[in-house]
């Protein structure tokens, strides 16, 4: 088959102009076109009054080979690039059982990975299945009650199960381990468009059942799980993994982990440096979520065609650099969303974002975030970027008076200096509440400059970005690992044999998507130690 890419057409053609504009692009007659099949589609929005499909299509046709010659040298007319997936090694028998640590996308796709090659992992996690998780996580958003230990950030799914579910990132694929990624995320339940669509999401209540399925699948390939399991200690001798030490005082001998922990398992991070684990301070972000209704910015995205099914809840992407040097961008944008408690530690406040799969609540949200990085702002200490967070997530927790309510203020206040004391035309969404403050007292001092200087010029490339009434809740700090738990080219801990760091809590990863890529890349890696 051949992969023809960049065939544009109008946003309202019919079915069959798409197998014409194949016909016409490589200039043969109908009957030479057997088959053909959507490889993507995206839409090319720059003319808002005449927005563009754009697809890349798979054809069959009656003489490929002619075809690839006239189109010698032309990138848009190739070969369809090979994207299965191949194994790269199998159990032998009696082998010993690896054991993932952490259930999120990394440790999932880890755990299914080496169970597919017949290595029945455990699967260890700090919190609870997804079901049971998802209510100790509505126990904080609607009672203001968090468990440490269930909540956004621990239990199965990992802190992706509560996101927009996004399923692309901008990660170097030459293998297509994300091709591996979004077909088992099929068929686990996800609709088939994920293979297809240029940016693709789940939402979250679509993979409380993905998670779910594919966990049967891992347990009936021989994997286990072990639930409420937090790994308090690493027995480390002479530069070797030896096993774990659980808070429960149990002991797992094993000599291969896959460390998939998370970028909130703060706790994990300090065992791992007292136990001369290598461990290097990594950048980070931090800022506020952002709101808008859904509306301004499907009008600023799509103008006249905001509202066209073929389009959904419109997105974005922004980014400033700034005069004090400091760089803001948008993190995690949610389309038709809302604004979630994502704290772990009590005596904090976290915000995120999170959509269904439908999309349409009322709201936008994203993060707007400033870049932070070891040497200026936590120098002398590895682990300095998870003091800095706790600092800024204390001071929200304080500015939102000491509930679990996030700290709040209008755009408008918050670009004059002064405190909000009332809401204007966006409700926010955050659940349990808001509380309306200044959100200068719960950020650095560069970071309230940078952002007082990005509002206005993100206002020019989004229309009514920066409207008064605009809502910003606070504070943003979980945009990545605040650290790296360095690896070699074997995927090992630099300095010890059979700790394989992966995923985002190891600063290695950004997504659902990325994370999970790790996951198999690190598996892989694991396997081949284990039959070499």
């Amino acid at each position: 088959m051949l992969r023809i890419s960049e065939l544009k057409l109008p946003l309202d053609h019919p079915t069959e102009a798409l197998p014409a504009a194949i016909v016409e692009r490589l200039g043969i007659a109908p009957a030479e076109l057997l088959s053909w099949q959507i490889a993507r589609r995206a839409n090319d929005a720059r003319r808002k009054s005449a927005i563009l499909m754009v697809y890349s299509v798979d054809v069959e046709l009656a003489d490929e080979a002619a075809i690839l010659a006239r189109f010698a040298g032309d990138n848009h007319v190739r070969p369809t690039p090979d994207t299965g997936y191949r194994f790269v090694a199998q159990a032998p028998r009696g082998a010993p059982r690896p054991v993932v640590i952490g259930a999120g996308p990394c440790g999932l796709f880890a755990g299914l990975i080496l169970a597919q090659m017949g290595f029945r992992p455990i699967i260890i996690d700090r919190g609870k299945v997804v079901r049971e998780r998802t209510k100790d996580t509505w126990g904080l958003w609607r009672k203001s009650v968090l468990d440490p230990e269930s909540n956004v950030q621990f239990g199965e799914g990992g802190a992706g199960t509560f996101s927009d579910g996004k399923l692309y990132s901008q990660i170097k694929d030459p293998r297509h381990l994300g091709r591996k990624v979004l077909t088992e995320f099929v068929k686990a339940g996800a609709p088939e468009e994920i293979l297809t669509e240029a940016h693709p999401h789940i939402g979250t209540f679509r993979l409380v059942s993905m998670v779910e399925s594919m966990r049967t699948t891992i347990e009936e390939l021989g994997g286990e799980y072990r639930w409420q399991q937090r790994v308090s200690d690493f027995d480390i001798v002479d530069g070797r993994l030896r096993g774990l030490h659980i808070h429960t005082g149990d002991y797992i001998e094993t000599s291969h982990v896959v460390l998939a922990v998370g970028h909130s398992s703060r706790d994990t991070f300090h065992a791992l440096h007292d136990r001369g684990v290598h461990i290097e301070a990594k950048p980070f972000s931090i800022g506020v979520r952002i709101e808008h209704p859904q509306s301004w910015i499907d009008r600023a995205r799509f103008g006249p065609c905001a509202g066209h099914p073929d389009l959904g809840a419109a997105a974005y992407a922004l980014s400033h650099h700034c005069a004090n040097g400091r760089s803001v961008y948008s993190f995690c944008m949610c389309p038709g969303g809302r604004v979630v408690a994502a704290t772990s530690e009590e005596g904090r406040v976290v915000t995120n974002g999170m959509s269904q799969y439908s999309r349409q609540e009322f709201n936008a949200n994203s993060g707007l975030v400033v870049g932070i990085d070891p040497e200026r702002d936590y120098p002398g200490h590895p682990l300095a970027g998870i003091a800095l967070q706790r600092q800024w997530e204390e001071q929200a927790y304080l500015a939102g008076g000491s509930s679990y309510a996030a700290p709040g203020q209008r755009v408008g206040d918050f670009l004059a200096g002064r405190p909000s004391t009332a809401l204007g035309g966006v409700i926010p969404s955050y659940k349990p509440g808001v509380h309306l403050t200044d959100l200068s007292l719960c950020l650095p001092d560069f970071a309230v400059e940078a952002l007082r200087e990005a509002l206005p010029v993100f206002g020019r490339q989004i229309a009514r970005y920066d409207d008064p009434d605009a809502m910003m809740t606070g504070v943003e700090t979980r945009t990545s690992s605040p650290v790296r738990i360095t690896r070699g080219k074997d995927f090992q801990s630099l300095n010890v044999a059979g700790l394989f760091p992966a995923g985002e809590g190891a600063g290695y990863a950004g997504g659902i998507l990325s994370a999970a890529v790790d996951g198999i890349k690190v598996a892989e890696a694991v396997a081949l130690s284990m039959v070499g």
